[in-house]
């Protein structure tokens, strides 16, 4: 586990209409503060990355499909520096994920149809307060490639 980062279960309930999946509420322990909701959906295969936010923290689940969220701790006086976190999320493992700022972050949709994850950010999004890299070939330490065997 990297420092500070926290995987929650959560709840589902299916009935023969469909379903509603909780996901945060303000009155939860966890809960930091309310800035922006959005939705972010990727193809199969496909990589979204890296990207760190200087203040933001990160409310993450995935509501359709199946991802393979990826996390680098870089910061300097972290005691989990230099540790990698992977966690899958999604249908089969559905669980809020809080990343704290600083950490990098990007998934990879490892299912065969179009995933959605939904973030509860504890800002507004500000484009200068986030940082980012390619997720092949970066400077962070991981290989996206599936691993058989």
């Amino acid at each position: 586990m990297i420092d500070g980062v926290q995987i929650l279960p959560l709840k589902m309930f299916p009935d023969e209409r469909g379903a509603v999946l909780h996901m945060l509420k303000r009155t939860d322990p966890h809960f930091k503060e309310f800035g922006e909701i959005y939705f972010s959906t990727s193809y199969p295969g496909v990589v979204k990355g890296w990207h760190l936010h200087e203040k933001m923290t990160l409310n993450y689940a995935c509501v359709v499909g199946n991802v393979k969220l990826v996390l680098y701790d870089d910061r300097p006086a972290s005691p989990t520096k230099g540790r990698i976190q992977e966690i899958f999320l999604g249908e089969r493992h559905y669980v809020l994920v809080i990343v704290p700022p600083g950490i990098w972050n990007g998934y990879k949709n490892i299912d065969v149809k179009e995933a959605v994850i939904a973030n509860c950010a504890s800002i507004p999004h500000d484009p200068t307060e986030i940082r980012r890299a390619f997720p092949h070939g970066s400077p962070i330490p991981y290989d996206w490639t599936r691993k058989d065997g």
